[in-house]
């Protein structure tokens, strides 16, 4: 039996006096956000991949549709194979302007086999509100194919989803009230030290104290009367000011694909690690030196591997412990493992996170 292979990605996250950020990258200005759309439509034109006949909703919308353009017809006598109904999402981007275009997702909600080849009729986008801001239409691009033949078949990647770049228009304009007195910034991690160098750094570039921190995620910038009347290019130059961000002492494990993600300040205290393997192969194979009686012989073998136990030093770097236990002879999924049990030992300084 042979051990299943996994793929180990380190990730070396190592501090680097010249690896800068900006303040916008790790951070957000409150009150400028992407707003979500959603809307139900209906893909025409597919080759017999829409929806199945029993799929009531599809045969209602599309009767519905048709009434409204001036044709009565009976949901009972249509053939709905080449509809299919779907859900389109799409995000709003923040100060986008009426008559700009934007991208929308289309995914079947039926019992759709494909969307290629179609096109999603003219769909209505609106926010939780119920207002609606953009209208989506055109031809579906799907990354993906399901054909099938002579009761055999190939499906490649999902051809129940796909999108149309730059689909819909944008009607209606979300309207912001910018604060021209002040900036609030959202840090996406709750990291102080960052927050710390970003107001240090801020009041340097700007020449006074404007920065100041007012919880472990939050900044607030007061903008100096000799700016406010060039409100924008100020907030540009707070946004595109640089520090060396403060890295968070981690280790992500995704057992599912065997891989490690570590930050550059995890560390590890002095431990002892050992490792062996237990390796069990059963093997069956058929006589049939005598067809009319034939037998069936089993062999079963087990190997264990020598358990090495070697002493791992305190304070190592990233690519010192990844040595140390390469030298061990471990697999991927064997080192999530000793990760784990060293985390256990109390010997692991930094938080383990398993996906």
């Amino acid at each position: 039996m042979k051990r299943l292979l996994s793929v180990l990605i380190f990730v070396l996250m190592v501090q680097n006096a010249y690896a800068l950020v900006k303040v916008r990258d790790i951070s957000n200005v409150e009150g400028i956000r992407d707003n979500q759309l959603l809307g139900y439509g209906l893909v025409v034109g597919l080759n017999g991949t829409g929806d199945k006949s029993g799929t009531a909703f599809t045969t209602q919308s599309l009767a519905n549709m048709m009434e409204r353009m001036g044709v009565s017809v009976s949901k009972d006598s249509m053939k709905i194979k080449n509809v299919a109904a779907v859900m389109v999402t799409a995000k709003l981007p923040p100060f986008a302007k009426a008559g700009s275009r934007m991208d929308v997702v289309i995914s079947s909600v039926g019992d759709s086999k494909s969307l290629e080849g179609g096109t999603l009729l003219m769909t209505p986008l609106s926010a939780s509100n119920g207002t609606v801001y953009a209208v989506a239409q055109g031809p579906v691009s799907v990354g993906g194919m399901n054909v099938s033949a002579a009761g055999a078949g190939a499906i490649k990647n999902h051809p129940t989803a796909g999108a149309i770049p730059n689909g819909a228009i944008i009607e209606q304009e979300v309207q912001y009230q910018m604060n021209e007195t002040n900036i609030v910034l959202n840090f996406k991690e709750n990291n102080l030290s960052n927050l710390v160098r970003a107001k240090d750094a801020i009041n340097s570039i700007i020449g006074e104290k404007v920065a100041d921190i007012t919880s472990p995620s939050t900044m607030v910038i007061n903008v100096p009367e000799a700016q406010k009347t060039n409100y924008y290019s100020f907030m540009d130059k707070v946004l595109n000011t640089e520090i060396e961000p403060a890295d968070l002492a981690k280790v992500i494990i995704d057992e599912r694909t065997g891989t490690i993600v570590m930050g550059a300040d995890v560390r590890i205290s002095t431990v002892a690690v050992s490792h062996g393997n237990l390796t069990i192969t059963v093997k069956s194979t058929v006589d049939m030196s005598k067809p009319a009686e034939p037998s069936q012989k089993t062999e079963v073998g087990v190997n264990e591997d020598k358990g090495q136990l070697m002493i791992i030093p305190e304070a190592l770097s990233i690519s010192d412990l990844v040595k140390a236990l390469n030298s061990v002879g471990v697999t991927p999924r064997d080192m999530i493992s000793i990760l784990q049990a060293i985390k256990s030992a109390g010997a692991l300084h930094g938080d383990l996170q398993l996906m």
